[in-house]
């Protein structure tokens, strides 16, 4: 039997989500939190990978057993769990459903931080005496919407079979002294939303032109873009199922 599980992480103390040989993942450790409460070897395929550093704060995973699961699972988790990963529902799902490949969009939100605050520093981009203009950033989202092609903005030797990507939401907003980039596509490439992040703030200090900007992803070239944001402000906040077509009763 085929199972869902949603979970929350901090990544700070984390290589990435993706098991990675000789570091510390946050796959490695969920999975070794399965296997032990379910005495079994436990593998997880999840709906996306974060990298180093990177947080999540609603992210799926599926997993295959043999047998029902106690009903006390993610009681249970979180008791094994360490406390930058939470386990939240656990449900049951057709065999066939794929926490990666059935997911229908994404959505991540990357903040930036205009003040020297310490409590921030985990979770955001400090952008001190700088003058952002959101305006024209916001004008540079609109030009997202009339690309597929986001080569531009993918890290470098991967193994994507294509680059292309179809965005439905590109924003951002300001709360007093918080900037938020909220993005949603069907799927993202490695390091695309800090990629698109990093040239937007050079959109937004004037160091480039909303021009620039549509020249930078008809070229296709990951070198004309900006320097990607730094990982501790990004966090994956959904991941969206068409839950009529694989929930099981």
């Amino acid at each position: 039997m085929r199972y869902f599980i949603e979970f929350a992480y901090h990544g700070k103390n984390y290589f990435g989500y993706q098991i990675q040989p000789g570091q510390i993942t946050v796959q490695e450790v969920f999975e070794k939190a399965l296997s032990t409460i379910l005495r079994s070897d436990i593998k997880i395929t999840g709906a996306g990978r974060t990298d180093s550093g990177v947080h999540a704060k609603k992210i799926f995973a599926h997993f295959d057993l043999d047998s029902d699961i106690p009903q006390n699972l993610v009681y249970r988790l979180n008791s094994f769990l360490p406390n930058d990963i939470a386990a939240k529902n656990v449900f049951k799902v057709t065999n066939d459903a794929h926490a990666r490949f059935d997911a229908t969009f994404r959505t991540y939100e990357y903040i930036v931080s205009l003040e020297k605050n310490p409590f921030l520093n985990d979770f955001s981009w400090q952008i001190i005496n700088r003058t952002l203009d959101l305006e024209r950033m916001n004008e540079a989202c609109k030009i997202l919407f009339e690309f597929e092609d986001f080569t531009s903005f993918s890290k470098l030797h991967t193994d994507n079979k294509t680059n292309n990507c179809k965005i439905y939401l590109a924003e951002w907003t300001k709360t007093g002294t918080e900037l938020k980039f909220n993005v949603s596509a069907d799927r993202f490439l490695r390091n695309m939303v800090r990629a698109i992040v990093g040239t937007m703030i050079e959109i937004g200090n004037g160091k480039i032109s909303i021009e620039d900007f549509r020249d930078i992803i008809e070229a296709k070239d990951r070198g004309k873009a900006g320097t990607s944001a730094p990982p501790q402000g990004l966090f994956l906040v959904d991941v969206g199922y068409d839950f009529e077509q694989i929930l099981l009763d």
